[in-house]
């Protein structure tokens, strides 16, 4: 396992999806993460139990950390809650809005005692604005950034799949707080970083923002197909299996019209000269594409496709990206077992890394009790 963040204690009050997918990824590097749940536990450990009896979200998310669990109301936990982050070099939080400061652990109070601790706060649309008291969650995010408009078909709006808006806050608060560390080596001071799910997801909005406020372009929802660019899209072929293509440059329509669709005419017609002209007649050009691709099963077409130098992807599906080829995979032991998952994107010196267990409600109370009550009477 790769240990860059050995050294590095990381308290976190955390819960659902964006703080703790931060917090999984610095335990990954090797950092100490003491997960603080509620008594009942974090939420998320109840939205499924598919994963022989844990939630998938649970087991993804909250690998190689300790938990503790707290009730912040009374003055006996949250004093030991104030003696870790006294210890601690990052604090993350994603309380509801305004719930950290009225317990008594604002951001600023807890770095003004604490010059070199790193505060990191998740919400759903930051510290200020006209909405930053509301309560998000990712569908709502989804929604509200614009996300929603630009996703789907012509038959309306969708949700991506996967919590996307927690996700790139998570990536956010990592990279922000992955930063705040580094800086931290050269000024010896900490920061606080804020982060929410909006304005994590309106980053990655920018390309249909810019396209809409400087062109005047409104991206249409278009399904598997690429709202400016044509042919790249999903086309069913003869098995009933979908391939999806994508035409980047003139080269690869050429290829496209003589290897793959047989008719190497079909590259030089005004009506399919350009990616422009190919957009403006894409039901046209869809027609084309549809008649030879359902002539024949999609392996075969990938043959073609390869051989051309097109590039594809096979529209799988979760029978397919179970058993796909391509997958590495990590062992991760839960308290109902090991587990399979999916592994991180990162390979570090193409060395195999080592996850410590997902931890049950509570696991580290007692331990994590005595070890920070035994300091305070160290130091008494």
């Amino acid at each position: 396992m790769q240990r860059d963040l050995e050294g590095i204690l990381v308290v976190s009050v955390e819960q659902a999806v964006a703080a703790p997918y931060a917090s999984s990824r610095l335990a990954d590097a090797g950092a100490r993460v003491i997960k603080v749940e509620r008594p009942e536990g974090d939420f998320a450990r109840g939205y499924d139990d598919l994963v022989h009896g844990e939630s998938a979200y649970f087991v993804w998310l909250n690998r190689g950390k300790e938990s503790i669990c707290l009730d912040l109301k009374t003055p006996a936990d949250a004093d030991l809650l104030s003696r870790m982050i006294a210890q601690a070099d990052v604090f993350i939080q994603n309380l509801a809005p305004g719930v950290i400061d009225r317990l008594g652990f604002a951001p600023e109070k807890l770095r003004a005692a604490n010059k070199r601790l790193i505060t990191c706060s998740v919400s759903g649309y930051g510290d200020d604005g006209p909405y930053r008291d509301l309560k998000a969650y990712d569908l709502l995010v989804q929604a509200e950034s614009g996300l929603s408009s630009i996703t789907g078909n012509e038959h309306g709006a969708a949700r991506v799949g996967v919590s996307v808006c927690d996700i790139a806050a998570g990536v956010t608060a990592f990279q922000g707080i992955l930063q705040a560390l580094f800086a931290r080596e050269r000024t010896g001071l900490g920061r606080h970083v804020s982060v929410s799910l909006y304005h994590a997801l309106s980053d990655w909005m920018n390309v249909p923002y810019l396209q809409f406020v400087y062109g005047g372009k409104r991206p249409e929802r278009a399904g598997l197909n690429h709202p400016t660019i044509a042919p790249y899209g999903a086309y069913e072929c003869g098995d009933g299996r979908a391939v999806l293509i994508s035409i980047q440059n003139e080269r690869e329509w050429t290829m496209l019209c003589s290897e793959v669709l047989g008719d190497a005419t079909i590259a030089t017609a005004p009506r399919f000269a350009g990616n422009t002209n190919r957009v403006t007649n894409r039901a046209a050009l869809d027609a084309i594409i549809k008649i030879a691709f359902s002539a024949e099963p999609r392996e075969a077409i990938v043959q073609k496709l390869e051989r051309a130098r097109v590039a594809y992807g096979r529209v799988s599906t979760l029978d397919d990206v179970a058993l796909h080829p391509q997958n590495r995979y990590i062992e991760v032991d839960t308290p109902s077992g090991s587990v399979r998952c999916l592994a991180p994107g990162a390979v570090f010196g193409g060395m195999v890394q080592e996850f410590r267990p997902v931890p049950a409600l509570g696991e580290h109370s007692e331990s994590l009790r005595g070890e920070f009550s035994s300091q305070k009477k160290a130091s008494a």
